[in-house]
């Protein structure tokens, strides 16, 4: 009997996060597509795309962690492909818009546009199905929000919380500027003016002098739109992802204790960790690591623009990782990643690397598990 496996791609999505996830059994896969990377590294989410076979291009789950470029301008281009080359379906999107922070949404106006295209092309039932329709959010008190997908996989919500949803309401009432928040129709008609959618336009642990190192660099992300991010657990058959957008720490640390309690754990055991924020050096804390026991971690970065990985994140996960030595995976290989890759300094800290050697493909970690 072929294995169940859980399959998940980091597209070169240049400074950006596009991972598209499938899991099954043999042949039979379905899908999840998490962020479209920035409308530079589109064309890798194409050529995906296109790699799907007619007739199964249904993907089970679409999610936007939030709206910074970096992770919706690809799915902005990817939904605003006319009608006739629409080649896919899907069952559900997860994205924070703006009527889901009214309820008590990041760049606002291309939030705004991916607002709108899931309105016009999906429409608003398969708009936070899995929600009701309400934000995706996990709620001050009681069990964190756990979906069932179809055939089997459950998504664990660890992030945004309400509080962080407000934020991010004020900061997108402050940015949009072309029209009003929630003001749909104006912006589809402002979607059409915008060419870039257009389909036309063509440590073995650690040392003395490390811990003060990191001590001293421990300062928290407090950016508004990653506060907001969606994160999450993904299980299934017993392997899992944690998928932590570009969250808080904070705020997953607070999560994942609740969800510990409710199954009566110290840590939670997982496969890899999708390093939050690209590997920014406010993104990953003590705290975190001290509750995950996981032998990987992916970080997903060319090292472009904001010239991530820190190399205070990469150093805090080789020393503070629960798995000794952890494994670092990089999908690019690159000004900022290179440097890990030196015999000595893995034999002097302890860990080890994967890099994507491939330009233009995805980096990709399968899991297998027999009955």
């Amino acid at each position: 009997m072929d294995p169940y496996f859980l399959q998940i791609e980091m597209l070169p999505a240049m400074h950006g996060d596009c991972l598209w996830i499938e899991y099954g059994r043999g042949a039979v896969a379905r899908r999840l597509l998490i962020d479209g990377g920035p409308i530079g590294a589109y064309a890798a989410l194409q050529r995906r795309m296109e790699q799907l076979p007619e007739g199964d291009r249904l993907f089970e789950l679409m999610v936007l962690t939030h709206v910074d470029t970096d992770h919706v301008d690809g799915l902005v281009r990817l939904f605003a492909q006319p009608r006739p080359a629409w080649q896919f379906d899907v069952r559900d999107v997860w994205f924070n818009g703006w009527k889901h922070l009214e309820q008590q949404t990041l760049g606002a106006n291309q939030g705004e546009f991916f607002s709108a295209l899931i309105e016009n092309r999906l429409g608003a039932g398969r708009w936070n199905k899995a929600f009701g329709g309400d934000a995706v959010v996990v709620p001050e008190e009681g069990p964190l929000p756990r979906i069932t997908l179809k055939n089997g996989p459950t998504l664990t919500l660890l992030s945004p919380t309400r509080a962080k949803l407000d934020r991010m309401r004020e900061m997108w009432r402050k940015t949009l500027t072309r029209f009003a928040p929630g003001d749909l129709e104006a912006a589809w008609a402002a979607l059409a003016t915008q060419k870039k959618y257009l389909t036309d336009k063509t440590l073995l642990g650690s040392t003395p002098e490390l811990d003060a190192r990191l001590l001293r660099q421990a300062l928290p992300d407090r950016a508004v739109p990653n506060g907001a991010s969606i994160a999450f657990l993904l299980e299934y058959q017993g392997m899992r992802l944690l998928l932590l957008g570009d969250a808080h720490p904070g705020l997953i640390v607070a999560s994942l204790k609740r969800l510990l309690r409710e199954r009566g754990q110290r840590r939670l055991k997982v496969d890899a960790v999708k390093v939050a924020h690209h590997g920014s050096k406010s993104n990953t804390s003590d705290a975190l690591l001290a509750l995950v026991e996981s032998p990987r971690f992916l970080i997903s970065s060319n090292g472009a623009i904001f010239r991530h990985p820190d190399d205070e994140a990469i150093e805090r996960i080789i020393a503070r990782s629960v798995v000794q030595p952890p494994e670092l995976h990089f999908n690019y290989r690159s000004e900022r990643t290179a440097p890990w890759d030196d015999e000595v300094r893995r034999a002097e800290l302890g860990y080890r690397t994967c890099y994507n050697l491939e330009p233009d493909a995805p980096m990709v970690l399968r899991l297998e598990r027999a009955d």
